[in-house]
């Protein structure tokens, strides 16, 4: 029920589907693991292979949501940016328990980068919510090749909600309490220790990200989370951008027929991309 809530909520004010291509993918790496997902061909962008791509990974809470649920998101972001998107679908929780996300999330990268051959560096990771977590764990693993830049709208950190408790404290968010969002993380990693790093994740001493964009709503208890991934990647020498966007709720971008601030925060985001591709060119030439 709330999986269908979710997708009637994001159906009904998310942004329009005109012009839009889906090429649903359902295949295997070279070694065998399933890649499933879909590529996302927003309007007037071409559907012939190209060499530049976003892999976006979705939130929520590693239960709710799916490409379907975000595919409204990743083909304004496909439009606005004149890429394309592969949004891979992971194995959802509580079926599927951790680390089976993360392990989905790795083999959809390694699938583009490793079978299909796309350069990581002419690449763009993108996540929202849980998916923000995903993303960020995939880039701290040691054998990743980094893509050209991250960006993280509402992202998850503290699976504890620690952070988040913190910030409901002084003001509760309209959307969901943490109590409650505890809940929906536990259906993925129960009985899991919290401390596992590839669930509290070592940002500020691990490998340093890629420049990074994060976005969150002034309105939401992930603020909290924001504030301070953003600090632990300039502790580990990262660029980071941080953008709170006042009164915002969590994923607001996802909302333009709700909320008038999805519109500029999403442009921000496809310049911020322009601008991280254009400048890997310009360090690759000039190396």
């Amino acid at each position: 029920m709330s999986r269908q809530i979710v997708a009637r909520v994001m159906d009904t004010f998310g942004p329009s589907l005109a012009g839009t291509h889906v090429t649903p993918v359902d295949t295997r790496t070279s070694d065998g693991r399933r890649v499933v997902g879909e590529w996302v061909y927003g309007a007037g962008v071409p559907r012939d292979r190209a060499d530049t791509a976003i892999y976006f990974v979705h939130g929520s809470g590693y239960v709710l949501c799916s490409p379907r649920t975000h595919r409204r998101l990743t083909s304004w972001l496909s439009r606005l940016t004149g890429l394309p998107v592969f949004s891979v679908d992971y194995r959802l929780a509580p079926r599927h328990r951790f680390p089976s996300a993360a392990d989905d999330v790795r083999s959809g990268w390694d699938w583009l980068t490793h079978d299909l051959g796309l350069a990581p560096e002419k690449t763009i990771v993108a996540g929202d919510s849980a998916g923000g977590h995903l993303s960020v764990d995939l880039l701290l693993q040691p054998d990743v090749a980094h893509p050209s830049a991250l960006v993280l709208l509402s992202p998850v950190v503290d699976l504890t909600f620690t952070l988040a408790r913190t910030r409901e404290r002084v003001r509760q968010d309209p959307a969901i309490r943490s109590h409650d969002a505890v809940r929906l993380i536990e259906l993925y990693c129960a009985g899991i220790d919290s401390n596992h790093p590839r669930l509290k994740l070592d940002v500020a001493t691990g490998r340093t990200l890629p420049p990074t964009l994060i976005q969150a709503g002034g309105a939401e208890m992930l603020a909290a989370d924001a504030i301070a991934l953003a600090d632990d990647i300039r502790i580990a020498d990262g660029e980071c951008e941080l953008q709170i966007w006042p009164d915002q709720v969590h994923v607001f971008q996802t909302l333009p027929r709700m909320t008038p601030e999805a519109r500029p925060a999403m442009r921000h985001i496809s310049d911020f991309i322009a601008h991280a591709l254009r400048d890997t060119r310009i360090d690759k030439a000039a190396g």
